[in-house]
């Protein structure tokens, strides 16, 4: 009876798909009334989503529910089946049955109700407006763009190019580094820089053109056209372009400039990297100089100035990894603060996520500008999907834990002819000790 009865809300929550509920693509853009704000917290309402995928060949020959059971573990094997059952899961469009076997390159909807992680309830403020740039102080916390336009471009450009000419793609616009230079962060879509520019001012299309981590503040630059964007990428990938960071760090730093010569060696499975010596096989060459800029004697205020590198590093995990290295790591950078084992394939998160929680978090002096006066306005209802995994909380499973962002801001970039920079963030001011 119990079995019956939930097969029929299974089929009437299929048929209520088709009518009650709005599905959006990535094709619809944030507006200001999709944010909630509370207790300094910027959350997304959830909304209801389509992701689309496409069948790849390793995925091809199994049944639809045990790819998604294996390929996507972030729920439980029931969910699939009842998702396949009403629909929530198609394959080219269409309703299958739980035993359906898919076939290379069939297309794949999951119609999800969307939970994004929050972010710190910060300005996003405009340094510089210009006709053809854009540049940002990015607070920590927030993401600057979603790994979705990714996946979006890609299909495009791999489909259209069998049938238009480079020259035609790149009048048209399309150009994919303006998307692979973002930070990869799938989850988040509203909740990034570019999402929040274009919701509270406006701003579309931008793109960014140089990384800035989640946890990581400070300057960002953001093209305002494709072509502005391919001189940014030219100049970047011919190392014309100077990047300097402020780091607050553990100890007295040296005097003396310091210059770290170290490889780049990254542990997938614990989601960092290590240093290892200059003439080892293992990792990637990189090299940055610090300068200190004042210390209380606790705690020093460093320039940081990435030399060479991997592109993705720098900015990424380059300068942690060196100052780590160099025995001064950033004060509350909890990956790299201690040696423990970051084992974060369990559960998915981030390493940096992994770390905070599985450590006792440092104290923070940190203040951030954020936006209170935002929170009598929001209107705190939303609604409760039935199928939900993560339904009454705002928040996905697994971001109930307050993070903080890390002592690390982008300060300065500059480039043949131009120079653009950020202000110095609160942190930065040490006290004396006694």
């Amino acid at each position: 009876m119990n079995k019956r009865k939930r097969e029929e809300e299974e089929e009437e929550e299929g048929i209520r798909m088709g009518t009650d509920i709005v599905w959006q693509t990535p094709a619809n853009p944030p507006h200001p009334h999709d944010y909630i704000f509370r207790n300094g917290i910027r959350y997304v309402k959830p909304y209801y989503f389509e992701f689309i995928a496409h069948v790849k060949n390793r995925w091809a020959g199994k049944t639809i529910v045990d790819l998604f059971a294996q390929e996507f573990k972030g729920r439980p094997y029931e969910y699939y089946v009842s998702a396949v059952k009403c629909g929530r899961i198609q394959v080219d469009g269409e309703r299958v049955p739980v035993s359906y076997i898919v076939k290379s390159s069939q297309k794949i909807s999951h119609f999800v109700h969307r939970h994004e992680p929050p972010v710190m309830a910060c300005e996003v403020p405009i340094l510089q407006k210009e006709l053809d740039v854009l540049t940002v102080c990015k607070p920590a916390s927030v993401p600057v763009s979603v790994a979705e336009h990714i996946y979006v471009y890609k299909c495009l450009v791999s489909f259209t190019r069998m049938f238009v000419s480079p020259n035609v793609l790149h009048a048209l616009g399309f150009h994919y580094h303006n998307i692979c230079q973002v930070h990869p962060c799938g989850q988040y879509r509203k909740n990034t820089v570019v999402g929040i520019l274009q919701a509270e001012h406006g701003l579309a299309p931008v793109f960014p053109v140089h990384r800035l981590d989640r946890l990581v503040s400070g300057l960002l630059i953001l093209a305002r056209n494709a072509s502005k964007a391919d001189i940014f990428r030219q100049q970047i990938e011919g190392g014309l372009v100077r990047k300097k960071y402020i780091a607050r760090v553990v100890g007295e730093f040296p005097k003396d400039e310091l210059v770290v010569d170290a490889n780049i060696d990254y542990n997938a499975r614990e989601g960092r990297s290590t240093a290892e010596v200059r003439d080892s096989a293992k990792g990637k060459a990189a090299s940055t100089k610090f300068t200190r800029i004042s210390s209380n004697g606790a705690q020093s205020i460093v320039l940081c100035e990435p030399i060479t590198g991997r592109t993705h590093q720098v900015g990424n995990y380059q300068i942690r990894v060196h100052l780590k290295h160099s025995g001064h790591p950033i004060a509350n950078d909890m990956l790299y603060i201690s040696d423990e084992t970051v084992n974060r394939s369990s559960k998915g998160s981030s390493a940096d996520r992994s770390a905070c929680t599985s450590a006792t978090a440092l104290t923070s002096s940190i203040e951030e500008k954020v936006v209170n006066d935002c929170e009598e306005k929001s209107n705190v209802g939303f609604s409760i999907d039935p199928m939900c995994t993560n339904c009454p909380n705002l928040a996905p499973k697994g971001y109930d834990t307050d993070e903080e962002g890390l002592w690390l801001h982008c300060i300065q970039y500059s480039g043949p002819d131009w120079t653009y920079e950020c202000p110095y963030p609160d942190w930065a001011k040490l006290t004396q000790t006694i």
